[in-house]
């Protein structure tokens, strides 16, 4: 009997600490490690040749040993701009042991050259190219590019993910993938230049087979659609969920589902039928901003052409509460920003709202506008790893020569997360929540599979907000005692808004402290604006 012809060590980047989703302390509090895994390492571990041994570290849950370097013949890294720093220094690490690196994933992606120092660099989407570095590989090239054509990668040829190579115990939800691409052309973002804007959709035979897949492996409980818009291709989305929703019946509903989607998903009544009915409980949707000119400007009108907090309202009206993201930093914003963003998140009751500065991620169309106008930082697309707590947009955003005051743009979005992590403003838009969710379709029925996890998850969060937090402990029962009496069925989603609270509260007098010391810089002239690349 031979042996493995590879042993290939897949490595997960640690993320930056100081970002808004490493929710560490939530994910303490009930019993897990992460968020979330690397749905993209293990997808690429299943396309790897069956007859190669692959392990995966994860190094936001484990460590990484001397040991697991020794047994590699092979290392495969990669992920997004918040990993860069982790990424590279495993790369520099390799190479110093002198064992071959592939690095991929988006950050490698949209930045090969920051990651020259990489024997190998797959770059784009690993479905129809992944094969072509491992003929290389056996052929005894070691060293090489491999770029796949844009837009191209048949996701249905896309295998089950090695979901086997998880500790599903160190995950707060595990994630799979609908679709990938999105319709819109909003200029700040990424998804179209990586991903298309023609959503490419896997098959429903394809997700169920995924899904089953997780359920014989024995895992229960929340499972993330990480499309960047799961309603990208509607027709598709409407094929599909009907299955989905027979799927969970049959199997006594063992998954509870989150994902991202547009904010036209509220004008789609039969499809928040059919999204409730499968087992939906959250969405995170981008608003980005209140103000038109702004949302024109930067290519959003989508969310122009209605009533942004009735929409959020409509939707939870199907039994699904929102998360939402902001953005602070556009050219077009006025002075008011502070005060529009912080009423919409109040006068729509988004209790979990990202608030962020803008950002200009490697080959957008807000990066070349910018590098045109000769307004972009030289280093914008480099993730300092000296600087680990300086996470994501939350506290490192603004790469560009900004048009309002720098100081005013950070004092506004100091004053917006200040204000709205406030702890009576946070637990108040909970109960705002809990007062508008319509839980009597699918959706209040989701204890099922769990319902002992959740009872255990449910005592945690009891004790630590009355013992461990008592801080909040006013706010905490104030809330659950109105939920309870007001609408009993959400007591559920209202648990969960509260544990993320145990992270959102501490990070945000965190974020708060972090631009404080960037405006006293700028103040006190300690603050050199960063070379521009030469306009074009």
């Amino acid at each position: 009997m031979t042996g493995p012809t590879c042993r290939a060590l897949l490595i997960y980047p640690r993320f930056n600490a100081g970002s808004f989703w490493n929710y560490r302390d939530t994910c303490e509090l009930i019993g897990a490690r992460y968020p979330a895994p690397p749905l993209g390492l293990i997808t690429v571990a299943a396309m790897l040749p069956q007859d190669w041994d692959i392990r995966l570290i994860d190094r936001n849950t484990d460590d990484l040993q001397d040991a697991d370097l020794d047994w590699a013949d092979l290392v495969l890294t990669g992920g997004m701009l918040p990993q860069q720093g982790d990424a590279l220094a495993l790369i520099r690490l390799c190479r110093e042991k002198s064992i071959p690196v592939v690095v991929g994933g988006p950050d490698a992606t949209s930045s090969p050259d920051i990651y020259a120092e990489a024997d190998f660099r797959v770059l784009g989407e690993a479905e129809g190219i992944l094969d072509r570095f491992v003929e290389a590989w056996r052929n005894g090239e070691r060293s090489g590019t491999f770029t796949a054509e844009k837009f191209k990668a048949d996701v249905t040829t896309s295998p089950v993910p090695r979901f086997d190579l998880l500790n599903f115990k160190h995950y707060v939800q595990i994630g799979v993938q609908f679709s990938r691409g999105c319709p819109f052309t909003c200029e700040f973002c990424d998804i179209i230049e990586l991903y298309g804007r023609k959503p490419r959709t896997k098959t429903n035979d394809q997700m169920l087979a995924e899904l089953s897949r997780l359920h014989e492996l024995g895992y229960r409980g929340h499972v993330d659609f990480v499309d960047d818009n799961l309603i990208g291709n509607k027709k598709a989305v409407k094929a599909f969920l009907p299955d989905l929703a027979r799927w969970q019946k049959e199997r006594n509903r063992p998954f509870e589902m989150s994902t991202e989607a547009s904010l036209n998903l509220a004008d789609d009544d039969e499809l928040l039928a059919q999204m409730q009915d499968a087992g939906f409980f959250s969405v995170f949707i981008g608003i980005e901003s209140p103000d038109p000119d702004v949302l024109v400007a930067t290519r959003k009108k989508q969310n122009t052409r209605r009533d942004i907090a009735k929409s959020v309202h409509r939707i939870y009206d199907a039994g699904i509460w929102v998360l939402a993201g902001f953005i602070v930093g556009f050219d077009e914003e006025s002075d008011k920003v502070a005060d529009e963003i912080s009423a919409l998140i109040e006068e729509a009751a988004i209790p979990v709202s990202m608030v962020g500065l803008l950002y200009a991620l490697p080959n957008t169309q807000l990066t070349r506008r910018l590098a045109r106008e000769g307004r972009l930082h030289a280093d914008f697309d480099v993730s300092d790893a000296s600087q680990d707590q300086m996470g994501d947009q939350c506290t490192s955003g603004l790469n560009f020569e900004t048009r309002r005051e720098r100081a005013r743009i950070l004092s506004d979005y100091r004053s917006i997360v200040e204000r709205i992590y406030a702890p009576e403003a946070y637990f108040g838009r909970v109960r705002k929540v809990a007062s508008m969710l319509d839980l009597k379709g699918a959706n209040g029925a989701i204890l099922g599979a769990g319902l002992w996890h959740d009872l255990q998850q449910f005592a945690r969060l009891m004790w630590s907000m009355t013992f461990r937090h008592p801080e909040y402990r006013g706010p905490f029962w104030r809330t659950l005692a109105f939920t309870a009496f007001r609408n009993f069925r959400a007591i559920k989603p209202v648990m969960m808004m509260l544990a993320l609270y145990v992270h959102l509260g501490p990070f945000s007098r965190f974020v708060v402290k972090q631009i404080d010391a960037q405006i006293e810089d700028i103040e006190r002239g300690r603050w050199t604006p960063p070379e521009l690349i030469a306009a074009e």
